[in-house]
């Protein structure tokens, strides 16, 4: 039997979130793997989804590490009831295809190499989203041949207003925000008010990330059925 893929992410009572998370769902179920069942809300839906769930199942976060703080913090505390049929897994990370789309679509907007990049992240509950930011931040900068900042919107510093503006200090007239967040929502939008040059566009729609997160329900199969 395959494992149920549970998406989980907080909505925020975003409409323009919910509606792009909801079409992430319907990408992944239309690739026929698995079933799918978009579990996006407040903590309360969250868990509820997750407890219709019937037979093995895996929850999947629908967001990026260190790019959603409160889905972070839904996930944090999700109560699996001990079941021995259902695991999570991590959010995704420093996967080498997705951090290499980030990096064209920095291309895209214009950036070169003498333009600072500012990776802007959101926060998290735990370090190890912390680390997979910096990881990011590595990789990115690897891609590019040039220094990668890292900026946070709602926890942890520096802001990504911070780190923007110390860029500029150091003589860098053109910063670029690279978006580390899955979708586009209103935190999105204020990435355009923290005065960079440019700003790319949220990691999804692409195609990239589907594969990602099938990927990680493979993985997460093989374990359960171990």
């Amino acid at each position: 039997m395959v494992p149920t893929m549970v998406l989980v992410a907080d909505d925020s009572q975003d409409t323009d979130r919910t509606e792009a998370l909801r079409g992430l769902a319907d990408a992944v179920a239309r690739r026929g793997e698995a079933p799918v069942v978009p579990a996006f809300g407040s903590d309360r839906e969250v868990q509820r989804a997750v407890h219709s769930v019937e037979g093995p199942m895996v929850v999947v976060p629908a967001y990026v590490a260190g790019g959603d703080l409160a889905s972070s913090q839904v996930l944090a505390g999700l109560d699996l009831g001990g079941r021995f049929d259902a695991l999570h897994t991590a959010p995704l990370g420093a996967v080498p295809s997705i951090v290499g789309d980030l990096a064209a679509r920095l291309l895209a907007t214009g950036w070169t190499s003498g333009d600072g990049v500012v990776l802007a992240a959101d926060g998290s509950t735990g370090q190890d989203e912390r680390q997979a930011v910096t990881d990011v931040a590595r990789m990115l900068s690897r891609r590019l041949g040039s220094p990668v900042q890292v900026g946070y919107l709602n926890s942890w510093a520096p802001s990504v207003g911070d780190a923007v503006e110390r860029l500029r200090r150091n003589g860098r007239d053109r910063v670029a925000v690279a978006t580390w967040r899955l979708v586009e929502d209103r935190d999105y939008e204020r990435l355009h008010d923290l005065g960079a040059t440019t700003v790319t566009a949220p990691l999804w729609p692409s195609e990239i990330v589907v594969d990602s997160l099938l990927a990680q329900h493979r993985a997460a199969k093989a374990r359960l059925a171990a």
